[in-house]
């Protein structure tokens, strides 16, 4: 589906088959002769055959086309490397253009597996997680030459004066884009109106949730009459899903004390207290990638009750313990 949201700025939505995510919202914008497109979709055949369609219906020519990429998750970057041409830039956050290696992504991944074994994620269960990641199996398999852009750098095209805002928390170098003339915020997966963002747990950020909040209460003060969220249905009361979103996750951090008032828990025994939007009966029938999913989430809130010092770590037979202070 491709919807005209303003004069030369449109909305592309690229199908996730087979994930809860349903889909994504790719944005383009036209300009004098130049195309700029924001967020990608998958490295998969299903994300590549609509995206080349609404290419060719909105007479863009990629060999005049540049990129934003918000993230580095699969659903935004996956398709980039297939679109580029030699003539391309592609604008992403400097942070996240520093680590990202795609010759070293099964070790990126082992290494994270480590540290999810270590707060008690059963290692049998840990292979069928990540072998189902979509970051696993759909990211982009050649490197990207990147064009790193940090905070307040400007992206102009056509009309369209962006500027760059660093947001990190969804993932440590997550960047948006706001055009202060027309008031629009191109949230990526920062702010989202019909789910919430998965916070988790990074070994590039310390205390993830803690960054996130922060940058909530950073764009808060943004004038903002359209938000273009990385998915499903725009919006444009950013002030109250931001609201939304914190006491979204005050309640989590809530769930994560209850747990441990029955003694020392690790991340897994903790992670079934809290309330997860997911059609399963119990926390045995999550399908192992939502586990992963899940046991971030779970390791960056306990991460932030640590850092608060209403709870902390216990060594314990080679793993970790979280028990109230």
């Amino acid at each position: 589906m491709i919807e005209q949201i303003l004069p030369d700025l449109y909305r592309m939505e690229i199908p996730l088959p087979k994930n809860p995510l349903q889909s994504l919202n790719s944005y383009l914008i036209k300009g004098d002769g130049r195309f700029l497109i924001i967020d990608t979709g998958m490295n998969r055949e299903e994300c590549l055959t609509p995206m080349m369609s609404y290419v060719e219906d909105l007479g863009v020519d990629l060999d005049r086309t540049d990129f934003f990429i918000t993230h580095l998750h699969a659903d935004h970057l996956g398709l980039t490397a297939s679109l580029t041409r030699p003539s391309s830039k592609v604008y992403f956050n400097h942070g996240e253009a520093a680590f990202l290696s795609f010759s070293n992504q099964l070790g990126h991944i082992q290494e994270i597996s480590r540290h999810y074994v270590q707060h008690g994620f059963p290692a049998e269960e840990l292979e069928l997680a990540w072998r189902s990641h979509p970051g696993y199996k759909y990211s982009p398999k050649q490197t990207i030459d990147f064009t790193p852009v940090r905070e307040g750098d400007q992206i102009t095209i056509g009309d369209y004066s962006f500027r760059c805002i660093e947001t990190p928390g969804h993932t440590p170098g997550h960047m948006c884009l706001y055009e202060a003339s027309k008031k629009i915020f191109v949230s990526g997966d920062h702010i989202l109106f019909d789910i919430t963002p998965n916070i988790t747990m990074w070994l590039q950020l310390d205390d993830s949730l803690r960054h996130y909040l922060a940058s909530l209460e950073k764009v808060s003060e943004l004038d903002v009459n359209m938000v273009l969220p990385g998915h499903r249905r725009m919006w444009h009361e950013h002030r109250q899903r931001i609201g939304e979103l914190q006491d979204h996750h005050k309640a989590r951090l809530e769930e994560a004390l209850v747990a441990l008032q029955g003694g020392a828990k690790n991340v897994w025994q903790v992670a079934p207290y809290i309330s997860w939007d997911i059609d399963c009966k119990s926390w045995d029938d999550f399908p192992p990638q939502q586990k992963w999913f899940a046991i971030g989430e779970t390791m960056a809130h306990l991460r932030y009750l640590e850092t608060d010092g209403r709870i902390q770590q216990i060594k314990h037979d080679g793993g970790v313990l979280f028990s109230l202070t």
